[in-house]
C-alpha cells in the first residue's frame, strides 16, 4: 500500500490519476499491470482485453485510491480533506473527525458519515482521539471508537455520566456507540458492541436519544421534536443485527420514529423490531420498502400488520393515494402488486384526481399488471382513444400508438398536465424506449414532472444516460429548462455527477451531449479553485466531467 504524506495534495493525486490514464491509454504494460493488481473488474484480465474497455479517468482514479488503501477515491479525497483540515485548523480537528464518525443529523450538517476514513486517520495516528487538544480522555469520544476501559474509568469516577448527554457532540453514550459509523467495520465492531453491553448492564437507560441536528436543526440548536434514539443508530443506521437484538431486549422502544422505516435496507433488523412490537402502520414504511424494490420484506410488513389500504403521509406519496398506487408509480413487479392484493388492497383504488389503479398501471406501461388488477375486480371496460394512445407510449408500442393518433390527429393536446407528465415519469425510472416513442410522436418535450419536477432532459442528465440525452436534444429539448430545484441540466450533471445517483451513469456523455448542443463549455473560477463557471454560475463537477468542460472551452477558444 502506498504511503500517503502528512500534508497530501489532491491536486498531486489527481495528477497521478490522470497519468495512469494517459499511460493506459498508450498500452503501457505497467500501466496494465497497475489496474489488473487495484481494480476488481481488472484482475485476471490480459491487456488487450483492458485496453478494450476504454477504462477512463474515474477508473484511473479508484486505482489510484486502491493503491492507498481506499475503497473508492471519494473516501481518498475525504482521507485527504480531513488531513488537511486538522493540519490547518487544530482547534477544530476533533470535530472535522467527528464528522466522519457521525452522520449529519448526529454531527450537525446533512452529510453522510466515511467510517473507512475515520478509520484510516486512526490508524496514521493511534492517538489521534486522545491527543485532541482540552477533551483528553473524554469517555463520550472513546464511546465513539468503542474504549470500554474507558468507560469504566469513567464509570469509576462519576456513575452519573452514564445518564447525561456530553463530549463534542452532546451525546448520551449510548447513542454516541450506536451511531457511530464505525460500527459497520470489523476492526470496531465488537468493541462497540462490547461498549454497549456495558453500558447497559451499568444502568444506561436503552431508550436514550438525542435531538436531530439535520439542517435546519444543527449541532448548535438541536430539534425540540424528532428525536433519534440509540435503537436507531443500531437498527436504521449502522444496521447492526446483534445490536439491534440487544436493545430491544433491554426494552428499547421499537416505535421510536425512525428505526422501522430506516432499517429496511436490512430485512434481519426489520425482522426483529417487528417482532418486538413495531407498528407498520403509520411508518411510511410501506411506502418507502416499495422505493426499495424488495418483494420479500414487503410481505414481512404485510405480514406484520401493514394496511395495504393506508393512505400516504407526506409528499410525494400523498399524490398517489395508496401503497398500492405508489407501487404502480414505482413500476413494481407483478409479485408486489399480488402481495398487495392479497394483503387486501384495493383493486379500484383511484389517485386523488380519479383515476383507478388499473388506468394507472397502463399509463405506466404495466400491462400485466393491469391485467391482474382487473382480475381482482377491477373495472375491465375497452379503453377510450386518449387512454389507448398513452397506453401504446407507455409499453413502446409505437406501430399502434400510431395508428391511434392517425384516427385522432388532435390527441394529444387533449391528455392534460396528469397525463403529459407521464414523459419525465418515464425518463426518470429509465423507459428509454417508451420516453424515445412519446417524443417521435410529438409529446410536448419540456413538460416537467417525477421527483425533481423536472423535464425529461434533466432526468435523463440526473440518471447517467448519455443515449437518451442525446436523443432529447436532438429532438429539440431545450438544457436551460428548469427543474422543481430550481435550476437546469447544468445543476442535474453536477450533482449527479458527483453523488453518482445510478450505478454506471455515464455523466461525461451527458456532458458532452450538453455542449454539443449549446450548452456552454466551462471556465475556471477564480474564487473557488475547484468549482469551474459555466454561463455565469459557479458549479462543482465531477473530476472527469470539469476536465472534458474545461477542455471544450480550450478548444471552442
Amino acid at each position: 500500500m502506498k504511503r500517503i504524506p502528512a500534508r497530501p495534495d489532491i491536486g498531486h493525486l489527481k495528477k497521478q490519476a490522470k497519468d495512469l490514464l494517459a499511460l493506459y491509454r498508450g498500452n503501457d504494460p505497467a500501466a496494465f499491470a497497475r489496474f489488473r493488481d487495484a481494480l476488481p473488474a481488472a484482475a485476471g484480465k490480459t491487456d488487450t482485453t483492458l485496453a478494450a474497455l476504454g477504462l477512463r479517468l474515474h477508473d484511473a482514479q479508484s486505482c489510484v485510491a486502491r493503491e492507498h488503501g481506499f475503497a473508492s477515491w471519494a473516501d481518498l479525497q475525504g482521507f485527504v480533506v480531513a488531513r488537511r483540515a486538522q493540519a490547518d485548523d487544530p482547534a477544530r480537528a476533533l470535530l472535522h473527525w467527528l464528522r466522519l464518525v457521525y452522520a449529519g443529523d448526529i454531527s450537525g450538517g446533512n452529510h453522510r458519515a466515511r467510517p473507512t476514513v475515520a478509520a484510516r486517520l486512526l490508524e496514521d495516528d493511534p492517538a489521534l482521539p486522545a491527543s485532541m487538544p482540552v477533551l483528553g480522555q473524554d469517555p463520550y469520544l472513546a464511546c465513539a471508537i468503542g474504549d470500554e476501559a474507558a468507560l469504566r474509568r469513567a464509570t469509576a469516577q462519576d456513575p452519573g455520566w452514564l445518564h447525561r448527554a456530553g463530549g463534542p457532540l452532546n451525546l448520551p453514550p449510548l447513542v454516541a456507540v450506536t451511531h457511530s459509523s464505525l460500527l459497520r467495520l470489523p476492526a470496531f465492531r465488537e468493541r462497540l458492541r462490547a461498549c454497549a453491553r456495558y453500558l447497559l448492564a451499568a444502568g444506561a437507560d436503552a431508550n436514550q436519544s438525542a435531538g436531530n441536528r439535520w439542517p435546519p436543526a444543527s449541532l448548535a440548536a438541536p430539534s425540540d421534536t424528532e428525536r433519534l434514539s440509540a435503537l436507531y443508530g443500531a437498527a436504521g443506521q449502522n444496521h447492526d443485527v446483534e445490536l439491534t437484538e440487544l436493545l430491544l431486549g433491554a426494552g428499547a422502544d421499537p416505535n421510536d420514529g425512525e428505526s422501522l422505516y430506516h432499517s429496511l435496507d436490512q430485512p434481519a433488523c426489520t425482522r426483529l423490531l417487528l417482532q418486538a412490537g413495531a407498528r407498520v402502520t403509520g411508518s411510511n414504511a410501506l411506502y418507502r420498502e416499495l422505493d426499495l424494490d424488495d418483494v420479500a420484506t414487503l410481505r414481512l410488513l404485510l405480514a406484520h400488520g401493514g394496511d395495504a389500504n393506508e393512505p400516504a403521509r407526506g409528499a410525494p406519496t400523498s399524490d398517489w393515494g395508496t401503497p398500492l398506487l405508489w407501487a404502480l408509480r414505482r413500476r413494481r413487479s407483478p409479485a408486489h402488486i399480488e402481495a398487495l392484493l392479497a394483503a387486501g388492497a384495493d383493486p379500484a383504488a383511484t389517485t386523488p384526481d380519479g383515476t383507478p389503479a388499473h388506468l394507472v398501471a397502463l399509463r405506466f406501461g404495466l400491462t400485466e399488471v393491469a391485467r391482474l388488477l382487473q382480475a381482482a375486480g377491477a373495472d375491465s371496460a375497452p379503453l377510450p382513444p386518449d387512454e389507448a394512445f398513452v397506453a401504446a407510449c407507455a409499453r413502446a408500442d409505437e406501430a399502434a400508438a400510431r395508428q391511434v393518433l392517425a384516427q385522432h390527429p388532435g390527441l394529444i393536446a387533449l391528455l392534460g398536465d396528469t397525463r403529459l407528465k407521464l414523459l419525465p415519469e418515464l425518463a426518470a425510472q429509465g423507459c428509454t424506449d417508451a420516453v424515445k416513442t412519446m417524443v417521435s410522436l410529438g409529446w410536448p418535450i419540456e413538460v416537467r414532472g417525477a421527483d425533481i419536477d423536472g423535464s425529461a432532459l434533466n432526468q435523463a442528465v440526473f440518471r447517467g444516460d448519455a443515449a437518451l440525452t442525446r436523443f432529447l436534444l436532438e429532438h429539440g429539448a431545450d438544457w436551460r429548462t428548469l427543474h422543481g430545484y430550481g435550476d437546469d441540466a447544468r445543476g442535474s450533471l453536477s450533482w449527479a455527477s458527483l453523488n453518482e445517483p445510478e450505478p454506471g451513469g455515464d455523466w461525461l456523455g451527458c456532458a458532452q451531449a450538453l455542449v454539443a448542443h449549446g450548452m456552454p463549455a466551462a471556465r475556471p473560477d477564480p474564487q473557488a479553485p475547484d468549482a469551474v463557471l459555466v454561463g455565469e454560475k459557479r458549479y462543482w463537477f465531477s473530476d472527469e466531467v470539469t476536465d472534458f468542460l474545461l477542455g471544450a472551452s480550450a478548444a471552442q477558444g
